[in-house]
């Protein structure tokens, strides 16, 4: 038994890092999974003192690892982490940095070997309303749904070519990163949620836009395809937070593979524990 822990999208939420962190000295997994949107510096979080930007990371996030650390000594878990849509990319940086401490692993577009298995990462979501860009791509073609701004507008942190933001897509990444891996025992670690799932369900339900109906799915349409055409091991996914209230699930097979959705609502704190040797038998943990 390998025991494993998997939250998303905590977005500077003093509540529901506490509920981590205290998870990890009860259970003592031997990994935790950190799905992306870190920060997103709610007013919530700006209320409750907890530092921000790269100053959250070395000076809240890193801080308290360090702490759990030093009292489960050699029990520490590996911490595998990625960025999400609301976090900036200049924040890359301080994560590498700190990965160097041993404290948590970055692995956005990284392969990582752990035990048995295999982890990698990737941030990229599908175009959204929002106008930070940092880590939304194109995702199978230059189509952008309704209601959403292209990649190639609104503004980001680190800059990227013109060619990049027009012809870069999640379907290429997707081809390239995973290139010769052996993807019966890899562990993908993904912020967007795959189209078309439990795990992408938005509340945009009669919702419209110039007479036009919005998509009620925002998963990623590459993702899905990878999902049913490579059959990874485990999918780890956030990004959607309704979506566990809205369809009932966290939890979803899609083909082969084992999927999980680890985001919750703002007010709610949930973390996914499952056995990295029988995903199957996950449960969602809440207060």
């Amino acid at each position: 038994m390998i025991p494993a822990l998997f939250i998303s999208d905590l977005h500077s939420s003093k509540k529901k890092y506490e509920f981590l962190f205290n998870k990890i000295l009860d259970i003592k997994p031997a990994a935790v999974f950190l799905g992306g949107d870190l920060m997103g510096l709610s007013m919530k979080a700006r209320s409750a003192a907890i530092p921000t930007g790269e100053d959250f990371l070395y000076d809240y996030l890193a801080m308290n690892l360090q702490l759990i650390r030093d009292e489960l000594k050699r029990e520490y878990p590996k911490v595998f982490v990625i960025l999400g849509n609301d976090d900036s990319k200049n924040h890359e940086a301080a994560l590498l940095d700190i990965s160097t401490t041993g404290l948590l692993t970055y692995v956005n577009e990284l392969r990582v070997n752990f035990q048995d298995y295999i982890v990698i990462g990737y941030s990229y979501v599908p175009p959204t309303p929002f106008l930070n860009k940092d880590w939304e791509k194109y995702d199978v073609s230059q189509f952008v749904d309704v209601g959403c701004v292209s990649p190639e507008e609104g503004f980001r942190t680190i800059p990227v070519s013109a060619d990049q933001l027009r012809f870069f897509t999640i379907k290429r990444d997707l081809e390239k990163i995973f290139t010769g891996v052996d993807l019966s025992r890899t562990i993908c670690l993904f912020h967007s949620p795959p189209y078309n799932t439990k795990l992408d369900r938005c509340a945009l339900d009669g919702v419209k836009i110039d007479h036009a109906p919005l998509d009620v799915h925002v998963g990623s349409i590459a993702i899905k395809d990878f999902i049913l055409e490579k059959s990874p091991y485990i999918t780890l996914h956030g990004h959607i937070h309704e979506s566990t209230r809205i369809t009932g699930s966290w939890k979803e097979m899609i083909g082969e593979t084992v999927s999980f959705q680890g985001a919750t609502e703002r007010d709610e704190n949930g973390i996914i524990l499952f056995d990295l040797d029988d995903p199957n038998n996950a449960k969602m943990l809440k207060d």
